[in-house]
């Protein structure tokens, strides 16, 4: 005589809703959905999944498409303070703030990791970063003992911070920042640059904006 189960009947997960303004999200944990999919083969545990999964090929796979009403639009504001050495053309970053709206942030240190990583991008991009080619067209900056980028010690302290304007076009009302970073930081920094050497007459300057190409443009504005 078979033994009586002692577990009390098995019953559905509830669903767990998260709230996003007017809309919910539900899920089932991991463990849930595993009992709840076992129960759907007509059995309990793993010995029905393996069973109903029998002659099919290996894996589960889950595939959905999501297209959103519209494009969200990220926004924010770069302030840079530079200090250009008028005898060797070198640029001091001495304060760089980062402004950005992404929308609702679901996780503030990966937001922050983001824009100070954009940011070294960008920054590399304004002062240091080129491709070199050689009078035969052979590329001299092919390798990262070549070619010119930020190392920590060469980036300034970032004071970031966010405002907050949730798009309606998804439930989460988040916006993309992986580039905020870079978008902002290169003209930030040669803008600052440009403005700083103005009394010699310069109103433009193109990147990077390299020691030697400073001490240049600072020597024939000083002849000038």
């Amino acid at each position: 005589m078979p033994r009586p189960d002692p577990r009390p009947p098995w019953q559905p997960p509830p669903l767990r809703f998260i709230a996003y303004g007017s809309e919910a999200c539900a899920y089932v944990s991991v463990p849930d959905r595993v009992a709840w999919t076992a129960r759907l083969a007509g059995g309990s545990g793993w010995l029905a999944i393996t069973g109903a999964a029998t002659g099919t090929g290996p894996g589960l796979v889950a595939t959905h498409f999501w297209e959103p009403s519209n494009f969200t639009f990220p926004f924010g504001a770069h302030l840079v303070v530079t200090e250009v050495d008028g005898e060797t053309g070198d640029v001091a970053i001495k304060r760089y703030i980062a402004v950005d709206d992404c929308g609702n942030i679901l996780n503030p240190l990966i937001v922050d990791g983001q824009v100070h990583g954009g940011v070294a991008q960008g920054i590399g991009q304004a002062l240091w970063e080129q491709a070199v080619y050689d009078d035969n067209g052979q590329l001299v900056t092919g390798e990262f003992m070549d070619y010119t980028m930020p190392r920590a010690h060469m980036m300034p302290w970032i004071e970031s911070a966010h405002t907050t304007t949730p798009t309606p076009v998804n439930p989460l009302g988040v916006k993309g920042v992986g580039e905020a970073g870079t978008i902002g930081a290169s003209p930030a920094v040669v803008n600052s640059v440009v403005d700083a050497l103005s009394p010699l007459g310069v109103r433009h300057l193109d990147m990077p904006l390299t020691p030697e190409k400073l001490w240049k443009v600072i020597s024939a504005g000083k002849r000038a």
